[in-house]
């Protein structure tokens, strides 16, 4: 239960960064805060990037010792003193940052900034924000104990189910992390953490390997965490910290919090709350039309993940084995497909009649599940469904679109999934399939 509180807890906040970086940036930064501003949101989309990191190793700890993964988030079950906040997609402001450094902060914390960050991240989650770093102390304290759980409990023969970095982490520096990164100076370059889990000993290393990239293994000091999640997260909301408070509103455009596809207040109007959140609905049927194709491929990219982590023996299914790497290929074009379909959202208006108003953004609504069928053709079958529903979506937004660029990314969209349609189509037809690794081109 402890894991998939984990794995719960790495989704969401690494959707919660990519919706905060998605937002920075736009014509109304002043040009003196254009360099910094861009390597706040290049170092906030690395953070994002290694928090699937840290959601892919905990699902490799839930294979090794035989248990059902978990990719879910949305609503938190229950309060149990461990989700760091409730969820919500918030712009970037000194309010929204100071819980992401609280919540990736050592308990002992206690520097001068805490005080006023803690202040002001209680009041933007609206409750206590809980130390990320407590609930994987804890997992690593059960995990430690042979008497709990025996050493039989690991699954060594699970090995070839799991992801592992060759695979996840192409593109990526390994085993330099804190490097600065080749295009934004200033911005650390990420270090995806992808480990493999056969033992007690290597699930214990895995986890604490997680736990350091987020907090600095427990010490926020400079020397030691310099290139934590805490650490950077600090380093943006001190810098910010020094701008106007007029200057701090233009850094990044004025997204609605928490957008929504749904329409659900009861007296009819765009806003209403769930819990202590407040929804808006995103009013402008443009904007809405670019965010039912964001949650489309949103739910394909956790399809693909799913799918990719489910390797099938070919004696249990007529359909080949096809190598992972087409599922984790597409799932990669789909990061990038969310990223220009959200830098859109951002610049149109949350409500057509209010051109001046709140920005609509990227939604990252859950799909109605994440269930897989049993059958590996069946699997292929959904991904097949799931390119017909973008096709139909795609089609319907062309109609919404002026823009030149808007039709070009449209095109592409739409050529890219025609070929992987065709990929798809090989694989129930018993056709021979090469991924990118085997083509000699």
């Amino acid at each position: 239960m402890l894991l998939h509180v984990a794995a719960e807890i790495e989704h969401s906040l690494m959707v919660e960064y990519l919706f905060s970086a998605y937002c920075f940036g736009g014509p109304q930064v002043p040009s003196s805060l254009r360099k910094a501003v861009r390597r706040w949101q290049e170092i906030i989309l690395g953070v994002a990037k290694e928090e699937m990191g840290h959601l892919m190793t905990v699902q490799n700890v839930l294979t090794a010792l035989g248990a059902p993964l978990n990719l879910n988030r949305e609503n938190y079950p229950w309060d149990i003193g461990l989700y760091p906040f409730p969820f919500a997609l918030e712009r970037p402001t000194l309010d929204s940052i100071a819980k992401y450094v609280l919540a990736e902060s050592a308990p002992t914390w206690s520097d001068p900034p805490a005080g006023e960050i803690k202040r002001r991240a209680g009041a933007s989650a609206h409750a206590v924000v809980n130390h990320v770093g407590a609930l994987y102390e804890l997992i690593i304290a059960i995990l430690g104990r042979p008497d709990l759980i025996a050493d039989s409990a690991f699954q060594a023969r699970t090995l070839p189910l799991q992801s592992s970095w060759d695979t996840w982490g192409r593109g990526y520096t390994q085993g330099q992390r804190g490097q600065e990164s080749g295009n934004v100076p200033g911005a650390l370059s990420p270090e995806l953490i992808v480990l493999r889990v056969i033992s007690r000993d290597s699930a214990l290393f895995a986890l604490r390997q997680v736990g350091e990239q987020g907090e600095g293994a427990g010490d926020p000091s400079p020397a030691v965490g310099e290139e934590s999640h805490f650490r950077r997260f600090l380093t943006i909301w001190t810098e910010m910290r020094q701008l106007s408070a007029a200057d701090q509103r233009l850094v990044s455009q004025p997204v609605a919090e928490n957008p929504c596809t749904s329409r659900m207040a009861d007296d009819g109007s765009d806003r209403y709350v769930q819990g202590k959140q407040t929804k808006n609905w995103i009013a402008n049927p443009a904007a809405l039309a670019w965010a039912h194709l964001f949650n489309l491929r949103y739910r394909m990219l956790l399809v693909n993940l799913i799918h990719s982590m489910r390797p099938v023996s070919p004696q249990r299914d007529a359909t080949p084995v096809v190598d992972r790497g087409i599922l984790i290929n597409r799932t990669f074009a789909e990061m990038y497909n969310l990223r220009v379909i959200a830098s859109t959202l951002v610049q149109l208006p949350l409500d057509a009649a209010n051109p001046r108003g709140l920005r609509a953004g990227a939604p990252f609504e859950m799909p109605y599940t994440l269930d897989i069928p049993q059958r590996e053709s069946d699997r292929w079958l959904l991904q097949r469904d799931l390119l017909q529903a973008s096709r139909f979506t795609i089609n319907d937004l062309r109609s919404q679109v002026s823009s030149s660029n808007g039709l070009r990314f449209l095109a592409a969209l739409e050529s890219s999934d025609q070929l992987a349609a065709q990929r798809v189509d090989a694989i129930l037809s018993d056709r021979p399939v090469m991924t990118l690794d085997e083509d000699p081109r």
